[in-house]
């Protein structure tokens, strides 16, 4: 721990305001590498009812890093494809998936998820830290207050009204889209609300259908509807209310039947398990961090489902606050990474935002004619097309980084995760193999040998490897290599030009030797850390 964070007594490193998904994710994220924790969670019970509904690869390759891939593939099917269609059986477009490059099981991109499942495997992750996560369940937060060197917290026992104080060094704010504690810090938030409302209708399955394993957006100007299937024996529709319709109109399932009648689902088929109703956002907060103070996932940030990454972009939010305070509270890295939390994630969620909404006018048939055949039309022949944004490996456009980046660079993207040899002969995928801290690896030399003895001390001072990669046809000289027998990574690095590159915690690459392997500048300087108060409601 860092001798400067020695001088005063904490309750706890980090306060995490709400325990769902992205506060869940904190947790596992911050208990694995030592650090302490302190949830704050207002619902004794997980929230029944099932919200997002995908992850992807790159969320996958997180749960991997939490030690918890293997339990999370017990609750979640692999994903079959994508599919626009037209009531009238007209296919607008599809997303079929070709293979991860990220690890996961059997390439899977995408996965099927019932969120009220979901949620207790990632619980039980944080469980297995019981000296490092303490959860108050029932507790509300109520008042936040900081200063120069920690954040305390005030909640209130909703069951007993009794009032405590808690003391951490700093506070993920996790509490959801109407977060009390971005309100209270006067953090505003921006953007739109549409005024539609969204009956989603949760079911369970009584019989196969054909194609039901297909995700379908039926597209429609009237009454497109989303159809989605679920793990575990459930399925959901996602229906628009029409002008002149209210929730009131639908407060049974004898009310909602008539919905699913209309695009020809009977009670043959599924029985209805719950439903409520939901309006679309288009939202980000004006700043994520007030001093000691981060706002994570829907806190932070509310979009419309169609590219399925809401709850995914909390979790990432909260994976990467959460290394970065790692590494801060453990002195292998400068209190100036912190402020390249939102430098880093606000484009990519502006991203999936942007993409959601353009994905969205096509199931509502807001695009014009000729826009809708530039997305939709096929590859010319022969060409083989590059994966569509939905699906392609993830990105940085900004952040703790050195070099450009951009279409043709190395540096801000994610390292390929085939499984390799070690030099001792473990067959392991990229990641087990490299361990959890920053990595240098070189193509063939040993990247150390590509750095002056000021760089080197650099990348020493953060705990780094250097590891060589060798083909399969190469013998190894020393344990600091590893056999890339299926070429994977040494393919990705030379199509961009890499001898050596620098890679972060959470495996996407910092720099490279085209320009240069010192470790990226760190912002120039903190937020400052004034005295500030705030009251939650």
């Amino acid at each position: 721990m860092n001798e400067s964070f020695e001088r005063e007594r904490f309750d706890a490193d980090i306060a995490i305001i709400g325990y769902g998904p992205s506060g869940v994710t904190a947790a596992n994220t911050l208990a694995s590498r030592g650090v302490s924790v302190v949830a704050f969670e207002r619902d004794r019970e997980i929230y029944p009812r099932a919200r997002a509904v995908t992850v992807n690869d790159w969320t996958m390759r997180i749960f991997q890093d939490l030690g918890l891939d293997d339990d999370v593939l017990k609750v979640v099917d692999p994903q079959r494809a994508l599919r626009w269609v037209t009531y009238d059986g007209r296919e607008l477009m599809r997303v079929s998936f070709t293979p991860s490059t990220l690890g996961t099981v059997e390439g899977t991109r995408f996965y099927n998820v019932y969120q009220p499942s979901l949620e207790p495997v990632l619980r039980a992750g944080a469980d297995r830290f019981p000296d490092l996560v303490s959860v108050e369940y029932g507790w509300e937060v109520t008042g936040v207050e900081q200063d120069a060197t920690g954040v305390t917290i005030t909640a209130q026992d909703a069951a007993t009204g009794a009032v405590r104080s808690m003391r951490a060094r700093y506070a993920l704010a996790c509490d959801g889209g109407s977060s009390p504690t971005r309100r209270a810090l006067g953090i505003g938030l921006l953007g739109d609300t549409l005024d539609v409302d969204w009956i989603v209708i949760d079911c369970r399955v009584k019989r196969w259908w054909p194609d039901r394993d297909y995700l379908t957006f039926w597209s429609d100007k009237r009454r497109p509807v989303v159809d989605l299937p679920l793990p575990q024996g459930n399925h959901r529709w996602e229906i628009p209310l029409r002008a002149g319709e209210d929730p009131a109109d639908f407060a049974t399932a004898e009310q909602v039947w008539p919905l699913l009648h209309d695009i020809g689902v009977t009670e043959d088929d599924v029985d209805i398990h719950q439903h409520a109703f939901y309006k679309h956002h288009e939202r980000m907060a004006e700043r994520w961090r007030e001093g000691r103070v981060f706002l994570v996932g829907d806190a932070a940030h509310l979009m419309p489902p169609w590219a399925g990454a809401g709850m995914q972009s909390g979790m990432r939010d909260a994976y990467d606050i959460s290394w970065k305070l790692a590494r801060v509270l453990d002195a292998t890295a400068p209190e100036a990474i912190l402020d390249t939390y939102e430098a880093e994630r606000r484009p990519n969620v502006e991203f999936y935002t942007g993409l959601a909404i353009e994905l969205g006018m096509i199931i509502k048939q807001e695009l014009p004619d000729e826009v809708l055949a530039q997305i939709t039309a096929p590859p010319p022949p022969g060409v083989i097309p590059p994966d569509p944004p939905l699906i392609a490996p993830p990105v940085l456009e900004a952040g703790w980084l050195r070099g450009p980046v951009g279409e043709e660079g190395i540096v801000g993207k994610a390292l390929p995760q085939p499984k390799v040899w070690t030099a001792d002969g473990w067959m392991k995928r990229v990641d087990d193999a490299l361990g959890r801290g920053y990595v240098l690896l070189g193509d063939g030399i040993d990247p150390a040998t590509l750095l002056t003895p000021a760089e080197k001390a650099e990348w020493d001072a953060l705990g780094a490897r250097y590891l060589t990669v060798r083909p399969v046809d190469e013998g190894t000289r020393t344990l600091d290599e590893i056999v890339d027998f299926t070429g994977v990574v040494l393919e990705f690095l030379r199509t961009h030009g890499a001898r050596a590159v620098a890679v972060r915690p959470d495996r996407f690459i910092a720099a490279s030797d085209r320009h240069g392997l010192a470790t990226p500048d760190w912002p120039a300087a903190s937020v400052a850390l004034t005295t500030t108060a705030a009251s939650g409601r």
